[in-house]
């Protein structure tokens, strides 16, 4: 998998500019760990996503993947191809799902 070697960037630093509105001197990373998978795959860098590796490690974060929210299609079969994930398993799927479209447009 392309993400294998994160460990070997232990140097690598989350942007504070992809949490811009939070106070990261007090921020919750556990608590927010949601936010944070999200703005990484929707905005990061590749060190970025070698930052949230390190802090979180590679089996939580795929995890973590399944609980965002919103992600666009794009992002979707980003995360679906990298981590090996099905989309049916990601809730920003199934949520997208049962929106219906206005005026079946």
């Amino acid at each position: 998998m392309f993400f294998d070697n994160y460990k070997q960037h232990a140097e690598a630093r989350l942007r504070p500019s992809l949490l811009w509105e939070y106070e990261l001197s007090n921020f919750d990373w556990y608590a927010m760990k949601a936010i944070v998978f999200q703005r990484v795959i929707e905005r990061g860098r590749l060190d970025d996503f070698y930052a949230v590796l390190n802090i979180y490690g590679l089996a939580e974060f795929r995890e973590g993947i399944k609980i965002i929210p919103f992600l666009n299609p794009k992002d979707m079969r980003f995360v679906c191809n990298f981590f090996g994930l099905n989309k049916k398993d990601l809730v920003c799927y199934t949520q997208k799902q049962l929106r219906q479209k206005h005026w079946n447009s």
